[in-house]
Order: structure tokens, then C-alpha cells, then sequence
């Protein structure tokens, strides 16, 4: 259940606590031989709220008024607030042996040996703090994985092969929105596609048009997509 924290979210002073850099710790994980995936089972429901702050959370049912004692979805801070907790808890892990982005944990071993004495140490930690997982989506011990949308091997990054299938299905836009998806799809995979910029720039540039002279796929737009499909063959 998600509640609308619209207003809440509008007096709520933004924390500024930064998010790590996706594509930082994708390449911080790559080159290493055993890899370990993990999820936080309802991350966010595992912060209980400060007393004071409950009665803001408020929310009506056909059964009364209830609030949350544990920090629930739609907050404005909630991520700054998990991302504080995960580098809090694995202060002495991050960039050794572990990286973490909000709930997605990453356990990495240089070598297959040292691999169970690396995953010794964050379930130490979790269970210190009494932090649990959902194994459905762990996956231990393997040597390629997804993750933050990228593939990780111990070759190195790879791209997600569901995005470029989803790029390489697509047909051609027939609207702003849908540019805005491809244009979207295309910056996903960009570090796998060599002078994206200048290829797929009619495609940006329908974009900058748009409010003065609205959607038009023009032959140049239509041959660059072609030869996107065609290079993702």
C-alpha cells in the first residue's frame, strides 16, 4: 500500500543527502570473481519512525484514522533517509567488499575463496541490526548478475540484454511521448554505444522542436533509427 504524501512532501524541507552514482558503483564491481546479489525484504518499512513524526503519516480508512510506526513509501526523503542507514551500517564494507544503492546490496570477492568470509562479515552486520532479506531476489555465489540495470561479470559491465531487446523491438515513434521512451532507452545503454550523441541526435532534436513545431519524424530520423536496430541485431 502506497499512501499520497502530496501535501506532506510540499512542507517537508528536502534532505540532501546524496545518492551514490550508479555508474560509479557499476564499475566498482566489475573484475571480480564471485558476486553476491541482494534485496532488503520492504526496505523501507524496516525504519521505524520517530514518535514525534507518526500522527504526519496519518491516513484514513473505512475503519479510522491509522498511522505508520515504520517509515512507509511515497515520502519525499525516504531514500536520502535508507541510503543514511546503508552507509551507516556498512561504513567499513563500501568499496571493499560491498556496494550499496538504497535497498539493492552488492557483495563482491576478488577471489572465490575469500567469498564466504566476505558474506560472513554484511550478514554480521544485518543481523546486528536486525535487517532482513527477501531471498527471492538474492542471488549468491555467481559470477554475473544484474545489477543497478547493468550486467556485471568479472569480465566487466555489460549491457542489461532486456533493454536492448526492449530498444531493439520498439516501432517507430508515432508521437512526443513515445520519442521521449526511445530517447530514454537510448541513454540507458549509452556507455555501450559508441558516439550515441551524434547518431541519435535527430531524435533530441525532435524534442527541442516539439513546441514550436510538433512531432515530426523526419527520413533522417528514420535512417538513424534503422541503424540503431541494425547495430543492436
Amino acid at each position: 500500500m502506497c499512501v499520497d504524501y502530496t501535501d506532506l512532501n510540499k512542507a517537508c524541507p528536502k534532505d540532501s543527502f546524496p545518492l551514490p552514482r550508479i555508474d560509479q558503483l557499476v564499475d566498482a564491481t566489475s573484475g571480480h570473481q564471485m558476486l553476491s546479489f541482494m534485496d532488503a525484504y520492504s526496505g523501507y518499512n524496516q525504519i521505524q519512525m520517530d514518535p514525534a513524526d507518526e500522527e504526519a503519516t496519518s491516513f484514513q480508512t473505512d475503519k479510522g484514522l491509522y498511522c505508520y510506526l515504520v517509515m512507509p513509501f511515497g515520502l519525499k526523503n525516504a531514500g536520502a533517509t535508507y541510503q543514511r542507514l546503508m552507509n551507516k551500517v556498512f561504513k567499513n564494507l563500501i568499496g571493499r567488499t560491498m556496494e550499496v544503492y538504497v535497498d539493492d546490496m552488492l557483495v563482491k570477492s576478488l577471489e572465490k575463496s575469500q567469498h564466504i568470509s566476505d558474506l560472513e562479515e554484511c550478514f554480521n552486520l544485518l543481523r546486528s541490526y536486525n535487517m532482513r532479506l527477501n531471498p527471492s531476489k538474492c542471488a549468491f555465489g555467481v559470477t554475473s548478475g544484474k545489477f543497478l540495470g547493468f550486467m556485471v561479470t568479472h569480465r566487466g559491465i555489460e549491457a542489461n540484454p532486456e533493454k536492448i531487446k526492449a530498444l531493439r523491438d520498439m516501432l517507430p515513434p508515432r508521437n512526443i511521448k513515445e520519442v521521449q521512451r526511445l530517447n530514454g532507452r537510448i541513454a540507458a545503454l549509452s556507455r555501450f554505444l559508441a558516439r550515441s550523441g551524434d547518431k541519435y541526435l535527430p531524435f533530441f532534436k525532435i524534442l527541442r522542436g516539439a513546441r514550436s513545431s510538433g512531432f515530426q519524424w523526419t527520413d533522417k530520423c528514420q535512417e538513424a533509427f534503422e541503424q540503431l536496430r541494425t547495430y543492436l541485431a
